[in-house]
């Protein structure tokens, strides 16, 4: 499955150099607003150690990571819900993603442009959430439009359908996101296609200086404490560092970390809660033609973990030949594995774990 993350914020808050560090890609960054029109894109890696041992052990001819999208959406401002500054074409790109990434600028310096004249988090989050909110309102009273149209028939589950609209359009008047609102499965199918703005999930990137890294401040505590309140996810990182480590091979990179006094990059950071986040985990398929890490929502089961490697693994399913990444990395391959009892055969029942390594069985 291909993750799609998008990165948004005000402008000059460090969307672009965040993006630019993540992708390698080049995107414009300049200091003044809307320096990015169209949404640049990046496929990023997802860094795991587990591969990169599993390809020592197997030496196959490709070594294949799991990736993430990045979308960097120009910067919102107020108004851009009613097409400010180019608001609905950067809005409906946002419709597009599992994730947003929100950056948030945790730091002073009077040389970069604040586009509200002060560095205030709280009030640039509310900002941000305030324009998703009233996209998803309007989209949402549309729909309540259609359903009173509809229930004049007399429907019994259109007017079910449309008190459940109703009162999502009230909760959104009202300032909240389509996440806090209270609804069954079946209720959400009311407006599930309309794929509201503010019901995805949300991980806050907070950009802070470079010597508050490690230490955070009273800005990423505001952060937090919104974070918490909504149960969103909150990585810290400076943009600035990412861009130099983005420069660097690998050893450099790790040696430049350990100086920090951190052992990950926040761009690791970044991706790994965004895992988290989203509930996913890694699978991974180990010969000597390929060793590749395959992306999963956690609880999948094993006909489904294969389907995501082609259909016919999944239609014609028989059984997976399983090993934890443990007992393969601790006896150095599959046939060792195999010998030593470690190899399971699991069925159609199986939920696949982090980490497994897999064999598919099925019929053509």
């Amino acid at each position: 499955m291909n993750l799609k993350c998008g990165i948004v914020g005000l402008p000059n808050v460090g969307k672009s150099t965040l993006f630019n560090a993540l992708s390698n890609a080049g995107a414009e960054s300049a200091n003044f607003p809307f320096c990015t029109i169209d949404p640049n894109i990046g496929l990023v890696t997802v860094p795991d150690s587990r591969l990169n041992l599993l390809c020592e052990l197997v030496t196959p001819k490709l070594n294949t990571p799991a990736t993430i999208e990045f979308v960097d959406i120009a910067g919102l401002v107020k108004g851009a819900s009613e097409g400010k500054g180019k608001g609905n074409a950067f809005l409906s790109h946002i419709r597009e993603v599992d994730l947003i990434v929100h950056v948030v600028r945790c730091f002073d310096d009077d040389d970069i442009i604040h586009v509200e004249g002060s560095v205030d988090p709280g009030r640039d989050i509310r900002i941000i959430e305030d324009e998703l909110i009233l996209k998803d309102l309007e989209s949402v009273e549309k729909r309540v439009d259609k359903l009173k149209k509809e229930a004049k028939s007399g429907d019994k589950k259109i007017s079910a359908g449309l008190a459940v609209a109703e009162k999502l359009a009230s909760h959104l008047e009202s300032g909240h996101t389509a996440r806090t609102f209270d609804a069954e499965s079946e209720e959400k199918s009311v407006y599930k296609d309309l794929f509201l703005l503010s019901e995805k999930p949300v991980l806050y990137a907070c950009n802070v200086a470079e010597d508050e890294l490690n230490t955070g401040n009273q800005y990423v505590e505001t952060v937090k404490n919104i974070a918490s309140e909504f149960e969103d996810g909150l990585v810290m990182f400076c943009a600035k560092i990412e861009a130099e480590i983005a420069e660097l091979d690998p050893d450099e990179k790790e040696l430049f970390l350990e100086e920090l006094g951190v052992n990950q990059s926040g761009l690791d950071r970044l991706i790994r809660a965004a895992y988290e986040k989203l509930g996913l985990i890694t699978y991974f398929t180990a010969g000597p033609k390929e060793v590749r890490a395959w992306t999963i929502k956690k609880g999948t089961k094993a006909p489904q973990a294969a389907g995501v490697i082609h259909t016919d693994f999944e239609k014609g399913f028989i059984r997976a030949e399983t090993i934890s990444f443990k007992d393969y990395s601790e006896l150095g391959s599959e046939k060792a594995a195999k010998e030593a009892g470690k190899m399971r055969q699991e069925g159609k029942e199986y939920a696949v774990q982090d980490g497994d390594v897999m064999l598919f069985r099925f019929n053509v």
